[in-house]
């Protein structure tokens, strides 16, 4: 199977931006130490500091199911509870 890429764009509340992008960045260092990580690098928007994006390389989908399901993610999830408005995910798969 090819690896997979993954897009995620996070539109947070906007009071809550540098709570959220705190946290964000918390799971560069660890995520990228996961297995099947190839690439995990956080975007934000230059006009809109609202909008982060996540963009995602992963060997395999089973890999980045493990990542989704890791405590890490569990525990960026409860400390940002209700300062998101918008999480939108989307798998990829790269076109030659």
């Amino acid at each position: 199977m090819p690896r997979l890429t993954i897009v995620a764009n996070i539109h947070v509340k906007p009071d809550q931006v540098d709570l959220v992008k705190a946290e964000l960045k918390k799971l560069i260092p660890i995520t990228r130490e996961e297995k099947g990580c190839i690439n995990y690098d956080l975007h934000q928007d230059n006009s809109d500091s609202t909008h982060f994006v996540f963009y995602e390389n992963w060997e395999s989908r089973d890999l980045w199911q493990a990542h989704m399901n890791a405590a890490h993610l569990q525990a960026y999830a409860a400390a940002t509870a209700g300062k998101v408005d918008e999480f939108v995910l989307n798998e990829m798969t790269h076109v030659d």
